[in-house]
């Protein structure tokens, strides 16, 4: 039998890597997709997609009575999205407050409920400066609490933490992934902005992997 392991799957380029990661692992994924309040909901969308295609078992989870709680960023408050480079000064305000602590624990206990023994998200490095919860010290001490919360230990794994998105796409396209498939950008419109700071860091990325964004922008 298969591993069972738990994908956080936001329907993004770096959970879309992962959930391909674990399944060419040989892992049997269960992915978990959350409803927040997000103003990007079209990646929930994109999501489901994913997951039907690949014949997947798939959760989408409504936490949106949370909202009430974690005011105060641009992705869930109305404030303006910030357009321009990513970086933490102009890309704090989308920080959602202990949002992956919430997430993790919600898919921990999922694992342990499906008798799954790891969970897996998409941090990476290039979101340490701006996100405390995707920072190495926060994956090892939620690591650390998610082996003792409950009688069957769960193992929290961000395979990319220590690499960037240029990293995480080149990997997927070696995997032969079809990048299409996933939603990036901030603002949730028919097309992405290719403004905000989400939009410029794929961009990016693609423009580094030498290669050609197949999702269409409205610049």
């Amino acid at each position: 039998m298969k591993e069972k392991v738990v994908i956080i799957y936001s329907g993004g380029m770096d959970s879309y890597t992962v959930l391909n990661r674990a399944i060419q692992e040989g892992f049997e994924a269960y992915p978990l997709t959350f409803n927040y309040g997000q103003r990007h909901k079209k990646e929930i969308d994109v999501a489901s997609a994913v997951c039907q295609e690949l014949g997947l078992e798939h959760k989408v989870v409504d936490i949106t009575a949370i909202n009430q709680l974690l005011q105060g960023s641009s992705l869930t408050s109305d404030i303006d999205i910030p357009e321009g480079h990513y970086a933490q000064e102009n890309m704090k305000s989308t920080v959602v407050p202990n949002r992956n602590m919430i997430l993790l624990s919600l898919a921990i206990g999922y694992a342990v409920s499906i008798g799954a023994t790891k969970v897996f998200y998409g941090a990476h490095s290039g979101d340490h400066a701006i996100y405390p919860d995707c920072r190495p010290e926060f994956v090892e001490k939620m690591n650390a609490v998610s082996q003792i919360a409950n009688y069957d230990a769960v193992e929290i794994i961000s395979p990319y933490l220590h690499q960037s998105k240029i990293e995480i796409l080149r990997d997927g396209l070696e995997m032969g992934l079809d990048y299409g498939k996933t939603w990036t950008c901030y603002n949730g419109r028919e097309k992405a902005c290719g403004r905000c700071g989400a939009c410029q860091e794929r961009l990016e990325a693609f423009e580094l992997n030498h290669c050609q964004d197949p999702l269409e922008y409205e610049d």
